[in-house]
């Protein structure tokens, strides 16, 4: 975060090294466990080195074609980029790019693996719904991952789970053809070795799942508190939390299961389920109410500063 004028957080600089740490043990031990269960070292690492370099060149791209947003230029959208401009100034640091996804789900998500990279998109929904001092204060939270790089630390950690996660649908899939065709030379083997990599894989998956869900909630109430001290209006982000989860109650479940598997990313959870709240074991955010907690403190403590 060298030249950002974003609050430094080092519990959050701790918790990235130390996820990335555990993962690489997890990483090594996929391998090591994909090859000991019968699969050809070579094909697993080409595997594993082939979902490692497209997940990490490819994420801003693939998040923005995901989502269905487009780069904006400051003639199309000027008033977004115009906040954009005053916060990068704000927090000297190199400006990204700016998309728009045309949905009426409100939220905002930042991406890209180095700040080259970097884009920060924005709903139309979520600029419906803002005030200005609001939207700014989203962005501002969005901005600040970016400088932080936790955007590019979420990017390598959620690669494992890729991995893990296509190879237990491929494994169970190669298991049941292979259980269909038995009688031949090579007997149950074939399943038996498939069954073994879903498992190898299932395990995997879980671990980076929970890995990346801790650093997840704990990376959103940095970049909370890193926008409220930047803008100094704890209260209108406050805010902005407050209206988009209130609204996100009144948007159809086929458009919030649409976006659901962006909520790692999202200013926001987005949730198909009315009534429904992920255990605090594998929520991707923190709960509402300990995020305006901590907002109110903040407005609290710059109060008295004044």
């Amino acid at each position: 975060m060298a030249g950002s004028k974003f609050r430094p957080d080092r519990g959050l600089t701790t918790r990235m090294v130390t996820t990335m740490g555990l993962l690489a043990l997890v990483y090594a031990a996929f391998v090591v466990g994909l090859v000991l269960v019968g699969l050809n070292v070579w094909l697993v690492v080409l595997l594993v080195a082939g979902f490692a370099l497209f997940s990490y060149f490819a994420s801003d791209k693939i998040a923005m074609f995901s989502m269905g947003a487009k780069e904006v230029t400051p003639q199309q959208a000027p008033e977004l980029h115009a906040v954009v401009d005053r916060l990068c100034a704000m927090a000297d640091m190199a400006k990204p790019r700016v998309g728009v996804a045309d949905t009426d789900v409100p939220n905002a998500f930042a991406t890209g693996h180095n700040e080259k990279s970097a884009v920060i998109c924005v709903t139309t929904g979520l600029m419906r719904r803002l005030e200005g001092p609001e939207l700014e204060a989203v962005i501002a939270h969005e901005l600040s991952h970016i400088a932080h790089r936790d955007v590019m630390v979420m990017t390598v950690a959620g690669f494992l789970g890729i991995v893990a996660g296509f190879l237990t649908q491929a494994g169970l899939r190669f298991a049941m053809f292979a259980g269909a065709s038995r009688g031949n030379n090579n007997g149950p083997a074939p399943a038996v070795v498939a069954l073994l990599v879903v498992l190898v894989s299932a395990v995997a998956w879980a671990l980076s799942f929970l890995l990346t869900r801790a650093l997840s909630r704990y990376r959103e109430l940095s970049a909370d508190r890193a926008a409220a001290y930047l803008t100094g209006r704890p209260s209108a982000l406050g805010s902005a939390l407050t209206k988009i989860t209130g609204d996100m109650a009144r948007i159809p479940s086929r458009d919030l299961r649409q976006v659901e598997p962006f909520n790692a990313f999202f200013f926001a959870p987005a949730l198909s389920r009315k009534g429904f709240s992920f255990s605090r074991l594998v929520a991707t955010h923190p709960p509402v109410d300990q995020r305006l907690s901590q907002l109110s403190e903040i407005s609290r403590q710059l109060g008295q500063g004044r």
